[in-house]
């Protein structure tokens, strides 16, 4: 069953997509794949492991897909959930296999700032992406993910008062690097 022109719906997309509908499931990977990205690229160092978060992502989306329910709230919500739940899982892993193997430090990537006095999406991503492991996880599911600080906790495993001081010291570190280049 061929999949129309671009103009339909994503309730009609889903129900294609659930139904294995190749260009159903590749029209729903392209509306949302940019924001998916960026959600993997906030949590991670750099770009390979941020491509390696999202494909797994898009596994368990597309495998999942036959869970989502609209009367419970939005495809995109719950897609990026998903997201964000691989990424931390990824981070758990990561932090436990540098635990049983001493000497082994996290990678770090730098990348040329723009000369411009402009902060980008990108220029931003980057910044956020230099904070340390426990900062950027925090930051980003409280500012960007909107969770509040009991939800990161429990997601987490860490403590509220860990969770607010920890988002505290993301935004200081944030706030000093941006008036070193602004």
């Amino acid at each position: 069953m061929p999949v129309a022109g671009t103009s339909m719906s994503e309730s009609e997309l889903i129900t294609k997509a659930r139904k294995r509908n190749k260009k159903a499931q590749s029209m729903l990977y392209h509306r949302y794949k940019n924001l998916w990205f960026a959600i993997c690229l906030r949590y991670n160092h750099n770009q390979f492991d941020a491509e390696d978060c999202l494909q797994n992502a898009l596994v368990k989306i597309f495998s999942k897909l036959g869970q989502f329910d609209s009367r419970k709230g939005r495809f995109k919500d719950w897609a990026n959930r998903i997201v964000v739940n691989e990424n931390l899982l990824f981070l758990r892993q990561r932090t436990k296999d540098r635990k049983m193997t001493e000497g082994i430090t996290p990678e770090t990537v730098s990348q040329p700032e723009s000369s411009e006095n402009t902060l980008s999406p990108e220029r931003m991503t980057r910044l956020i992406q230099k904070l340390p492991e426990g900062y950027r996880n925090v930051f980003n599911l409280y500012v960007m993910e909107g969770y509040n600080h009991k939800e990161i906790g429990q997601i987490l495993d860490i403590s509220v008062g860990t969770s607010k001081s920890q988002l505290h010291k993301a935004r200081k570190m944030l706030q000093q690097e941006l008036e070193v280049l602004l």
